[in-house]
């Protein structure tokens, strides 16, 4: 007869060295790490290494590319439109995303909230139709809205016999700024949806039971829970909103002047309309280090851990 130790050792799972679990996983994610150096990490060490250069697309640079050190950022940092363009930047994520989306997107996340089923899918398609719309089919949409001979226009001049307004001439940043919280505004519902349907009906019953108004409630209770998901949408909304193009674009072409030359809109002008591919990559350097603090910003303000 055997010893028990022998028998007991024969049903216990074989150790598996860690060296082979590494192996194993390293294997699996293989393919999701070259598609990620592909992609991703290849074109970001592109992009700083071409801002150190004089690449272009005409003339002798273009068939003789120089690495010119840090000349493409004393250039940038000399030019007034860079700060111009920052600002028009700010003032676009500022009313657009920050308030904008982020607000009306959690408003009507709030107003659905307990409703009834077929009143929430309604306003869902509604709000939702918007975001799956084509940047540039939305840009051309509101253009034709808000043209001189547009739908605003005539209905304007049909009710009140006021003459056209060329709205895009006259409040070019008001008029993209409103266009982009319709389209995004989706976007920012649903998050704040899904993380309002997690909180327990019980919990906003016993705070009203103990005397709590809508406005407490919604201040001290909701938005402390939700403050994960505030920061998750701020961030997201944020960095799609810095890299906005083809709505700007579409609608005002950066103009009229630079009243719209965001970041995006400079840097587009700068490397495909002046063929200076180096400078305008610098400027999206620019882009890239705005996005990272506005996240830094956030983390710190609503003091989420990562």
């Amino acid at each position: 007869m055997e010893p028990e130790s022998t028998t007991i050792s024969a049903f216990r799972p074989k150790k598996t060295s860690l060296f082979k679990t590494n192996i194993k996983a390293f294997t699996f994610l293989l393919p999701a790490i070259i598609i990620l150096l592909i992609f991703f990490i290849t074109p970001m060490i592109l992009t700083v290494f071409f801002s150190f250069t004089n690449l272009s697309l005409t003339g002798l640079n273009a068939q003789k590319l120089e690495f010119i050190g840090f000349d493409n950022f004393v250039k940038m940092f000399n030019d007034q439109r860079l700060y111009n363009s920052i600002a028009k930047t700010l003032v676009f994520v500022l009313f657009s995303a920050i308030i904008g989306q982020c607000f009306f997107g959690f408003l009507i996340a709030y107003l659905m909230k307990g409703k009834n089923a077929h009143f929430r899918r309604i306003i869902g398609i509604c709000v939702i139709a918007a975001w799956v719309t084509p940047e540039i089919v939305a840009a051309f949409c509101w253009v034709t809205f808000l043209g001189d001979s547009g739908t605003l226009n005539s209905i304007l001049t049909s009710f009140t016999g006021i003459k056209p307004i060329a709205f895009l001439f006259e409040y070019p940043m008001i008029c993209v700024v409103v266009a982009n919280i319709w389209r995004g505004t989706a976007f920012s519902m649903l998050t704040f949806q899904a993380a309002l349907d997690d909180i327990p009906a019980e919990i906003e019953e016993a705070a009203v039971i103990d005397g709590a108004s809508k406005w407490k409630v919604i201040t001290h209770l909701i938005l402390p829970i939700l403050k994960g998901a505030i920061t998750t949408n701020l961030m997201l909304v944020t960095l799609q909103t810095l890299g906005v193009f083809t709505l700007i674009y579409t609608m005002t072409g950066g103009g009229p002047g630079d009243r719209t030359a965001t970041l995006p809109i400079f840097m587009y002008q700068q490397a495909f309309v002046s063929y200076q591919l180096g400078y305008g990559t610098a400027i999206s350097l620019v882009i890239l280090i705005i996005g990272a603090i506005f996240s830094f910003l956030y983390m710190r303000l609503l003091k989420v851990k990562v």
